[in-house]
């Protein structure tokens, strides 16, 4: 029999990938996982910010990040001004302010679209994870392994996981971008 817990399970994992992309996306307010993607040059290597210092917002138009090593202040100031995500950092010793500037119109656009990426690529994913699924299935039948009945009542409960995790991505999209344009 084919795995449905196993095709849920992924496209659960495909939901769970779009939310962390989705949450890096700026709305108005700030929020520690915005930063989560930017990768800073430390000790010859690339790690991420949330590796050398902590992230916190003490405020709702405010970032601040405790840098945990005094040389490393610089390459988390350029990484962040590099990240395209339009913030400048002032450093205070060891401790980095990031006030969160007023999202233009054009940004904001811009920023539905990029999420609009993201909710692409994670339908195509669950895509992928259906034709999986039915292809293990036909193959089962072709095999003799399970009736011609039993496939297609198969390959109609996969359709409809599918659906509904499309649904969810859709779901989680338009949330996204409601707060992304919400001025």
């Amino acid at each position: 029999m084919y795995d449905y817990e196993d095709l849920k399970k992924r496209m659960e994992g495909t939901l769970g990938a779009l939310h962390k992309d989705l949450a890096t996306l700026r709305t108005g307010r700030a929020s520690p996982s915005l930063l989560d993607g930017i990768m800073v040059d430390a000790y010859g290597s690339m790690m991420p910010l949330n590796q050398v210092g902590t992230v916190n917002a003490p405020e709702a138009r405010m970032l601040t990040i405790q840098v945990w090593d005094k040389g490393l202040v610089a390459s988390v100031e350029k990484a962040i001004m590099n990240s395209n995500l339009g913030l400048n950092p002032s450093s205070d010793g060891q401790l980095l302010r990031i006030p969160m500037p007023d999202l233009t119109e054009e940004r904001r656009k811009e920023m539905v679209k990029i999420g609009s990426g993201h909710a692409e690529k994670a339908k195509i994913a669950i895509r992928n994870i259906r034709r999986d699924g039915n292809e293990s299935v036909k193959k089962m039948e072709k095999d003799g392994d399970i009736s011609q009945d039993e496939m297609h009542h198969s390959t109609d409960e996969i359709q409809k996981l599918t659906d509904e995790y499309i649904k969810n991505v859709d779901s989680l999209f338009a949330e996204k971008e409601k707060d992304i344009m919400t001025v």
